[in-house]
């Protein structure tokens, strides 16, 4: 469900429905509460229930800030995978200029094959939360059977293989941690303490009574909606291959790899 939204709302629109929703049944929780027991108003547990709101905000501020600014890290970290793998492709194409050209034309194809396959067929996959290794075995398979076909004669060229075989190795390194990346998602306990937190902290505005109908309602309404986009937050950040916050496969367009795609395709995706 979150990366249907995720893929098929605009970040905005999500905002809108997700903190919008929250405020709604925060406030509406809230008017039935003060209906069901009308002396909240009075404010006779505001002493005790302040005391309690400030220790659980703080707390789920404490977590809340831990897992935004893992999701961060990861999101961050994930792009810099992403950019190191087309860096590494790039180079083995750079490596292997010195290679006789049926050798050279040999792994410019296995290159190619394989970065439309990164692009075309396991990015998608990885937006809708399905990624595979077997996507794009094949085609690291043959890009590696293009490299070893070639038995380089001088050290000149000893010396161009094995980078091209080094920076090989890199690619398939940085493509199984990028999958890695792409399968993980926020462990289930901190997931409930997130969400579940949440509940907590809007239920326990309930108690704290006002006497203006309206400033509690804009009390209530303020911590709802700081909620609310802290939780958008998470959700988007979870998903790096999601969303407008998307990892672009740009960088597999770009460089020595451009040469592979239409002259129309080298913009973002």
């Amino acid at each position: 469900m979150a990366l249907w939204l995720l893929n098929h709302l605009s970040t905005f629109v999500l905002a809108l429905l997700m903190v919008g929703s929250i405020v709604l049944v925060a406030v509406g929780g809230s008017a039935l509460a003060r209906r069901r027991f009308p002396r909240l108003a009075e404010g006779e547990h505001n002493e005790m229930v302040g005391v309690v709101l400030g220790m659980f905000g703080a707390i789920y501020g404490i977590i809340l800030a831990f897992v935004v600014v893992n999701l961060w890290t990861q999101l961050d970290h994930t792009q810099t995978v992403v950019f190191q793998e087309a860096t590494d492709v790039s180079l083995v194409v750079r490596s292997t200029r010195s290679f006789p050209p049926a050798e050279r034309a040999r792994v410019d194809k296995a290159v190619s094959e394989y970065v439309h396959a990164v692009v075309e067929v396991q990015w998608p996959r990885m937006r809708d939360g399905r990624p595979s290794f077997a996507t794009t075995s094949k085609q690291v398979d043959e890009m590696y059977d293009a490299v070893e076909a070639y038995d380089p004669p001088t050290a000149r060229d000893q010396a161009f293989y094995g980078e091209a075989v080094t920076r090989l190795n890199d690619a398939a390194a940085m493509r199984r941690e990028r999958i890695n990346i792409a399968r993980n998602e926020l462990p289930v306990l901190l997931q409930v303490l997130v969400y579940g937190g949440a509940v907590v902290i809007i239920l326990l505005t309930f108690l704290y009574g006002l006497r203006s109908l309206r400033m509690q309602f804009l009390f209530v309404a303020s911590v709802a909606g700081l909620i609310g986009f802290s939780l958008l937050l998470v959700l988007v950040l979870d998903r790096p291959f999601a969303g407008d916050l998307t990892v672009s496969p740009q960088p597999f367009k770009e460089s020595s790899l451009s040469r592979f795609w239409p002259q129309g395709a080298l913009g973002p995706p």
